[in-house]
């Protein structure tokens, strides 16, 4: 049975990355997420083992010393994301591609891990002013939370360009159909 790829979804946050990843895996049948471990907190809706798996700094610090991840970063002062080996040796070896949505750095570190069998898409929002628009509207954060994220999306499309894939967001229809096609052109 031939082994699954790595397809990598990353951007600043509210560039859309989450819904281009939910659309890939209703249209791609042999494609499955991989679901991140985190410490942050769930939010509304949010599902154990199905958005991430929730966790506690202490256990993910544990995690990290016995080398149970891919990649992993501190993206804010004790609110760590992984992404755990098991995962994805799991999904690749039923011949399954695993498709990711993760931070800029987990993103190129998985590159480098796993060469040309990881495709790595960098999904570019139209512009800040948009992508902040697009933060304030999700009213997910705070005050604080919204200038970290925004300070912070400057900084990752900054190394968009050591991505394999640059996709613009800025018509979603465009883009949808955009993902599906650099999927499969990846996949087949």
């Amino acid at each position: 049975m031939k082994k699954g790829k790595l397809i990598v979804f990353s951007a600043p946050s509210g560039a859309g990355k989450t819904t281009l990843v939910r659309h890939a895996l209703d249209s791609i049948s042999n494609l499955k997420f991989s679901i991140s471990c985190t410490t942050r907190d769930k939010r509304e809706g949010e599902v154990h083992g199905k958005d991430y798996y929730f966790t506690s700094p202490e256990d993910f610090k544990a995690k990290i010393a016995n080398d149970e991840f891919v990649e992993h970063e501190e993206v804010y002062h004790d609110n760590f994301y992984g992404t755990l080996k098991s995962e994805v040796d799991k999904i690749t070896a039923e011949g399954i591609s695993v498709i990711f949505d993760i931070d800029v750095i987990g993103a190129l570190n998985i590159k480098k891990l796993y060469g040309d069998e990881c495709l790595t898409v960098f999904v570019n929002p139209p512009s800040l002013e948009i992508l902040k628009e697009r933060l304030i509207s999700r009213n997910t954060e705070s005050e604080d939370k919204l200038k970290q994220r925004i300070d912070k999306a400057g900084i990752e499309m900054e190394k968009a360009k050591e991505f394999d894939v640059i996709l613009l967001n800025d018509d979603l229809e465009t883009a949808k159909a955009k993902t599906i096609e650099i999927i499969t052109d990846f996949i087949k």
